[in-house]
């Protein structure tokens, strides 16, 4: 395994970067108002080793929630996501030890400011209350501006944007950040954190690859990632991103261990290489965003029902929420992505209707069977037990 050249920062307590271990972070799936739940959440990652807890943060009210869980939780290495709003930041600071925020989604509150006065409002924030960054760079939200600029090449118009960014927070003289370049497909995130790190050695990266799905597939993408980017040096912290329910939130913290273990010693595990050829089912970890528990269900069994189409290549995503779902399931064949009562159907960037959670499966199975029969000009029998 190469040493990696990047420049250590600090998280709190924790040490990133440079000589230091690579940290293996996972994010709280709860409504960070409901403490019980919350607190439950950060106690199952802590007795998981997490070094570091993302908690997801929309409004003042969730602020509130968090200085209460900070009181239980002191020692805690807590990073937050702003999500679309980028004004919490200075009250979100004092309470955790890193801020996460999403180019792409700085243009949707203020639309009069540059991006470059927002950037600057949480940097100041951020050093004020000397609390570390990540420029959050994700596929299914990249900056519109960069998307239409490299529309021939998403990978690049992510790059280019993460680039940029980080040269604004140079020029702010702040150096305590560092990088994620997310996707869902493996080898998109492996060519877009090999031409970051080419471009900006110096620049801590986070690692992931976004809506892996459920396990053993989920498992299996995200280690084709780690196993390339890791060996070469590239990658100072990682997330497996599961779809798990909340209790077993644990297992992303223990499988991501586990994949640096077998990484520093050699073992790799080579891939069938008829893997992912067929029927791809992509799917969010879950977050606090999820409007209602039955997603992780859900994608389950959208992974069920559709064994009977698993010899064929189409890519289903499932996605929990408002925020991402809608943009995220743009490039897949068919899409779901989830509301507090509806689910919403789309066929590529068209939207379809809006279902119960009852009425999607039946919904779903009519448009994948339609797909084939299009596609491939073909349809093997579905068996009862599949449906």
């Amino acid at each position: 395994m190469l040493q990696r050249k990047t420049r250590k920062i600090h998280i709190g307590k924790l040490a990133i970067g440079g000589d230091s271990p690579i940290a293996v972070q996972s994010m709280a799936a709860t409504q960070t108002q409901d403490l019980t739940a919350t607190a439950r959440q950060i106690e199952v990652l802590e007795k998981a080793n997490a070094d570091i807890i993302r908690i997801a943060v929309d409004n003042e009210k969730d602020v509130e929630a968090l200085k209460i869980l900070r009181e239980k939780f002191p020692d805690s290495t807590w990073s937050v996501d702003l999500q679309e709003n980028y004004k919490l930041a200075p009250i979100v600071a004092p309470w955790v030890d890193k801020i996460r925020y999403n180019p792409g989604h700085l243009f949707h509150l203020e639309k009069d400011k540059s991006i470059r006065e927002k950037v600057q409002f949480i940097v100041e924030a951020a050093r004020e209350n000397e609390c570390a960054l990540r420029i959050g760079v994700n596929c299914g939200s990249v900056d519109p501006d960069y998307k239409e600029k490299y529309k021939d090449d998403s990978t690049e118009a992510m790059v280019r944007c993460a680039a940029d960014h980080c040269q604004m927070l140079d020029e702010m003289k702040f150096e305590n950040y560092c990088v994620s370049l997310k996707d869902s497909d493996s080898d998109k995130v492996i060519d877009a954190n090999r031409r970051f790190s080419a471009e900006r050695p110096d620049v801590p990266l986070h690692l992931g690859v976004t809506e892996a799905g459920l396990p053993p597939e989920g498992i299996i993408k995200t280690r084709i990632a780690f196993e390339q980017l890791i060996s070469a040096g590239i990658g100072d912290t990682i997330r497996v991103s599961l779809t798990l329910p909340n209790d077993d939130k644990g297992q992303e913290i223990e499988v991501g261990r586990e994949l640096l273990k077998d990484i520093s010693e050699g073992r790799f595990r080579s891939v069938p290489e008829n893997f992912l050829d067929g029927l791809n089912i992509i799917a969010c970890p879950s977050c606090s965003r999820v409007e209602n528990d039955k997603f992780v269900d859900l994608a389950q069994d959208v992974r069920k029902m559709t064994e009977y189409a698993e010899q064929y290549k189409l890519t289903i995503a499932v996605m929990g929420c408002r925020v991402n779902g809608p943009g995220e399931t743009d490039d897949a064949d068919l899409g779901l992505w989830c509301g507090p009562t509806r689910v919403n159907l789309k066929k590529g960037t068209e939207t379809l209707g809006s279902f119960s959670y009852d009425e999607i499966l039946q919904q779903l199975k009519k448009e994948v069977d339609q797909m084939i029969l299009e596609k491939f000009d073909a349809l093997e029998p579905i068996k009862e037990e599949n449906f």
